[in-house]
């Protein structure tokens, strides 16, 4: 069996638009181009819960793909070189975490992680996060708190172009709310990762999962359809 390639995203080298979602993406972006090279942001590719590791630590970055359930190699054009070459990986960020706590007795890769969680934590809105997560415990009451706050931290990520920082989304549309949950479930809750890490189309793999999303969405979702049932019954 031919090994299977490794997914791959790029630095963009020039403004260009998402082919999906119409999205500006800046020159230094990173991008998903399809197999009809059409481009991609990484929220519509569904890699946008990935994070950065830029190249320099081997022993990390092995550790972290190893962790990662799903994984992509980023590369940037060398005008000099007329190549791609080779920039960093993303992976998932706990498995990044779990990556980090092998590698302890580095004490520079501490640091890293220290720079890192800074950096994150003032990129974070957090009455914005509050007021995303009660919109996500509206639409979906049985999810669990704890939940809906990741899900709100991950989709309202400052300058991620995440769907927490749209315009919808900013004034909680249904719809913007449900895309964040959606996403979460896709990748956390079913085997949606693995299946593109092997090769699987994107809309294959979402077809094939459909079902297991609904599934959690209804059940996070049960409070309101007795809610609703009720009041109809007494009306």
């Amino acid at each position: 069996m031919a090994k299977q390639e490794d997914l791959r995203v790029f630095f963009s080298s020039r403004d260009s638009r998402c082919d999906e979602c119409q999205e500006k993406l800046g020159s230094g972006e990173l991008i998903a181009l399809t197999d009809k090279r059409k481009v991609l942001c990484l929220s519509c590719a569904d890699l946008d819960h990935l994070v950065y590791l830029s190249a320099g630590d081997a022993a990390l970055t092995l550790r972290a793909r190893k962790n990662s359930r799903l994984s992509a190699v980023v590369l940037k054009w060398s005008k000099a070189r007329k190549r791609n070459e080779r920039q960093g990986v993303l992976v998932e960020e706990a498995a990044l975490k779990l990556a980090e706590q092998e590698c302890l007795a580095d004490e520079e890769v501490r640091a890293l992680r220290r720079v890192r969680e800074a950096e994150r934590r003032k990129k974070q809105d957090r009455e914005y996060i509050r007021q995303f997560s009660d919109a996500i415990l509206d639409l979906y009451p049985k999810c669990p708190a704890r939940t809906a706050k990741s899900i709100a931290e991950h989709a309202c990520l400052k300058y991620s172009g995440r769907v927490g920082r749209s315009a919808a989304a900013k004034s909680f549309d249904v719809s913007a709310v449900r895309l964040a949950v959606v996403a979460h479930v896709r990748h956390t809750e079913t085997e949606y990762d693995e299946l593109l890490m092997s090769g699987w189309d994107r809309y294959d793999a979402r077809q094939r999962i459909a079902d297991q999303v609904d599934s959690v969405l209804s059940k996070w979702q049960e409070t309101n359809v007795r809610h609703a049932q009720k009041e109809n019954s007494e009306g």
